[in-house]
This record gives C-alpha cells, sequence and structure tokens, in this order.
C-alpha cells in the first residue's frame, strides 16, 4: 500500500461557493478532505467502469465475429491498449 499523500488545492468563486455548499453542518459531508476522497473514489470507480465496459465490448464482437476473422493478441498487449484508451 502506498503512503498517504499531502494535497494543497487551492479554489476560488463559484467552485469554492459549490463546496462550502456541500460541507459542514448542512452539507453532505463533514469537511473537505471527506468531499475529496468520495470524488477521487467515485472518479476511479467511473474509470474502472469505463474500462469494463470497453473490455465487455471487444469480448462481444470477438464472440459475434466468425471463427476465421478471429486474431490472437496477448494480454498485455490487450491492457496497454485499454489503458492507452483511458489516459
Amino acid at each position: 500500500m502506498s503512503k498517504p499523500m499531502n494535497l494543497n488545492v487551492r479554489i476560488s468563486g463559484p467552485l469554492s461557493d459549490f463546496v462550502s455548499r456541500n460541507v459542514g453542518e448542512e452539507g453532505l459531508y463533514e469537511n473537505v478532505s471527506e468531499y475529496v476522497r468520495d470524488l477521487i473514489r467515485r472518479d476511479k470507480e467511473r474509470v474502472e467502469r469505463e474500462m469494463f465496459e470497453a473490455l465487455k465490448a471487444e469480448l462481444q464482437r470477438a464472440f459475434a465475429s466468425p471463427e476465421e476473422d478471429a486474431v490472437y493478441v496477448d494480454r498485455e498487449s490487450f491492457l496497454e491498449r485499454l489503458r492507452a484508451r483511458h489516459r
């Protein structure tokens, strides 16, 4: 497991107002750190979901294709193609 990371983010104007409405007694989060951690978790889940959907689409195309159209692809090159799409 990696070491904890400290981040320093400066926001102002409408973004600051938006965060303020979501933090504290009136908001969904107790503090800004909790809010940022949740945003990062949700983004990670989104990326993982997109990668899964891409994999699923590739497999559906592969199974729908006639066998004579099959092309061997090794695991590493396939995963690298998926990673490249999501950079």
